[in-house]
């Protein structure tokens, strides 16, 4: 088939969404479809590319104010419109959108062209976190608008599933993500990596993801004095100088990609995830599949990912007190900890990206043949804890 990928954000900028249309391109690619990518430009000179078989056409965009690594698209239904009309595609796959995505749906809709819109980014609930608490109510209209209009909304969780339906969404389906478990696995456990960010031996207690205001990274101070540990911070973002400030006895790895970061999250003794906001959080599967437990704030997709007192533990949103006692309890008592790291390995075994691509396959397949949510047969992920539970 034909198929247009309308992205928020792309490369090289890395983040969840990037990383899931990489790997969807990947099994788009091995079946042979031709598939175009719709993204802002990189730069004000950038050209289009190739990226895994798929035509990248880059559209102008601006840094946006405050976080300059993330761009946003200039240019108006209209030309989105012309570049679909002139591709032609079966179907048009709408990644986290929300400003590109916002004009493609619009324009897919004139063009009588099916769209599968994909639910990532709880993108109004961060208005508050960054001072805007005003815009919450325009960019909920925004995200509701989006997907009353798409053909069909694809969601990550069952939080973000009854999120979406309490606003009225009904065309709506579960879509998880897969997770490379040949990648991360407890075999790239380093004794020399650990060594290098704790050499004095300490239980290492880390965390994944961008370092921006949406993450809450600054709620790990909580940990800080711990003893006989050491916290580890592996990514970048805008708000890097000010949680190396608030987290003066932290290790902060910066980016890490590929297999240093599967290296470096097999080194973690336990992994912490303190956002909110996350409609799945793809680093806590990484975290699980590398035969590491979690400490996640129960909100949003980790409820769907770990398992209370088996897998790890799940925290009342913005109770820090809670926070520290779970990660003491896990650090605290090695068979503990080993007994939810076996857990937690196994209950990400079989969700595999090739699995997942083929999932979201058939959701392209029924929205072109017209075939409504449910009738054409239950999807690889229809539980709430995934294949393994």
């Amino acid at each position: 088939m034909r198929i247009a990928i309308v992205a928020e954000s792309f490369l090289p900028l890395m983040n969840g969404v990037t990383h899931s249309i990489l790997r969807v391109l990947e099994h788009l690619q091995e079946r042979g479809d031709e598939v175009m990518v719709i993204a802002p430009s990189t730069s004000d000179t950038d050209v289009s590319s190739v990226e895994k078989g798929a035509y990248v056409h880059r559209l102008p965009s601006v840094p946006l104010a405050g976080y300059t690594n993330v761009r946003v698209a200039l240019g108006g239904v209209n030309r989105v419109k012309r570049i679909l009309a002139d591709f032609s595609p079966d179907v048009v796959h709408l990644a986290s959108p929300f400003v590109l995505g916002w004009r493609a749906v619009q324009a897919a809709h004139q063009l009588g062209i099916p769209t599968v819109a994909i639910y990532q980014t709880e993108v109004p609930s961060y208005a508050a976190r960054y001072g805007v608490p005003f815009l919450e109510n325009w960019a909920w209209n925004r995200v509701d608008n989006i997907h009353l209009l798409a053909t069909r909304t694809l969601v990550p969780s069952t939080f973000a599933l009854n999120q979406l339906r309490g606003r009225g969404i009904l065309r709506v389906d579960m879509w998880r993500r897969g997770v490379d478990t040949a990648r991360f696995s407890p075999a790239k456990r380093s004794t020399a990596w650990r060594s290098s960010v704790a050499p004095d031996g300490h239980r290492i207690i880390g965390y994944v993801g961008r370092l921006a205001v949406e993450k809450q990274v600054e709620d790990l101070a909580v940990l800080a004095d711990l003893p006989n540990t050491k916290l580890v911070i592996v990514g970048d973002g805008p708000q890097k100088e000010l949680l190396q400030a608030a987290l003066p006895t932290a290790h902060f790895a910066g980016f890490l990609g590929g297999d240093a970061l599967a290296e470096a999250v097999a080194g973690f003794d336990l992994f912490v995830h303190p956002g909110e906001f996350e409609t799945f959080c793809q680093t806590i599967q990484e975290a699980m599949a590398s035969g590491v437990p979690v400490v996640a704030t129960g909100r949003g997709g980790p409820l769907d990912l770990v398992e209370n007192s088996r897998t790890g533990w799940l925290y009342e949103p913005g109770n820090l007190a809670q926070l520290r006692g779970y990660v003491q309890d896990l650090i605290g008592d090695d068979a503990k900890r080993r007994a939810f790291a076996t857990a937690a390995h196994a209950s990400v075994q079989g969700r595999t990206w090739p699995v997942l691509s083929a999932d979201l396959v058939r959701h392209y397949n029924d929205v072109i043949a017209g075939v409504p949510i449910g009738t054409s047969g239950p999807s690889e992920f229809t539980s709430s804890k995934g294949p393994s539970s």
